[in-house]
């Protein structure tokens, strides 16, 4: 309201949220129309990617003028319909939840990152959970928890109780790592997570059931969102899984993986899992659909 008092009417108001309904931001607007997001990714000046996030009052000539500042910066953009998460926070979220799964179940943590860097991700998802911040991350499972709760996809609960014990992350050098003052030491497993989270008590998983657990929720999560408009095109959708969270580039995206593996074997592995995990494994219709059809993403 006050920056609506002194700026004029053509100037567009962007939030760099990851996670906070831009319709919510713009609800008492005088102008809601040039209210939009334009959510970077960490760190900025490295990461290639601007999601651009469009509230259904948003005007046209805000989103290419967001556009075209995002084009001159450098960044890769992709317009995404408003909702909880956007897009990639919402996909992004059951994949690190479901690492935070994994060690409650008794998961070593230093197998769980070991796993998914095996499979093309340039991070693991229990330290990429210390880059972002566990304060943040619990914030944002809770609001999607909320959100998704009637998929299954509701969270562990994990992440409030971790930043209530005092563990923030990177940012306090405390979270599932101990990270060292001194640069040159190297961070090293915090062994207080396990008393917290299933106990000192771990067991082996396989790296192939890590993987397919982690990764097939993203891959289902990124076809939801195309199936209910949040992106535009499967294009869209692996553009933002490999430029904005690391999806492994040589897989193509979470689109063209599964064109790649098959629709057939994705569906038969997802429903495996969910019959062993809950319904948050459960196909989207789409990716059902495209099996039954037997037609691709990518035509």
């Amino acid at each position: 309201a006050e920056i609506e008092e002194r700026v004029s009417e053509d100037t567009v108001f962007a939030s760099n949220t990851s996670a906070l309904p831009i319709s919510e931001i713009a609800a008492q607007a005088r102008l809601p129309e040039r209210v939009i997001g334009m959510h970077y990714f960490s760190p900025v000046p490295k990461m290639p990617l601007l999601e651009i996030v469009v509230a259904d009052r948003t005007a046209q000539w805000a989103t290419a003028t967001a556009h075209a500042f995002g084009t001159a910066q450098g960044k890769t953009c992709i317009v995404v319909k408003d909702g909880p998460g956007f897009y990639t926070t919402r996909i992004l979220a059951p994949y690190l939840n479901e690492a935070v799964l994994l060690v409650e179940e008794g998961a070593p943590i230093e197998d769980v990152d070991r796993a998914m860097k095996d499979f093309g991700y340039p991070v693991g998802p229990l330290a990429l959970v210390d880059e972002v911040g566990i304060d943040v991350g619990a914030h944002v499972a809770r609001d999607l928890g909320r959100a998704f709760a009637d998929r299954g996809l509701e969270g562990s609960g994990a992440m409030p109780n971790l930043f209530e014990a005092g563990l923030h992350g990177r940012k306090n050098r405390r979270g599932f790592y101990l990270y060292p003052e001194k640069k040159k030491k190297k961070k090293e497993v915090n062994q207080q997570i396990y008393e917290l989270l299933g106990g000192g008590s771990r067991r082996s998983v396989t790296p192939a059931e890590i993987q397919d657990r982690l990764s097939l929720l993203m891959v289902n999560e990124a076809v939801h969102c195309l199936q209910e408009g949040v992106i535009s095109s499967p294009r869209d959708g692996d553009l933002g899984a490999i430029l904005g969270l690391g999806f492994p580039p040589f897989r193509g995206g979470p689109f063209r993986h599964v064109d790649t593996v098959g629709r057939e074997a994705i569906r038969a592995r997802l429903e495996e899992l969910a019959g062993k995990h809950g319904k948050r494994f459960e196909p989207a219709e789409m990716l059902t659909e495209a099996v039954e059809k037997r037609g691709k993403f990518y035509g």
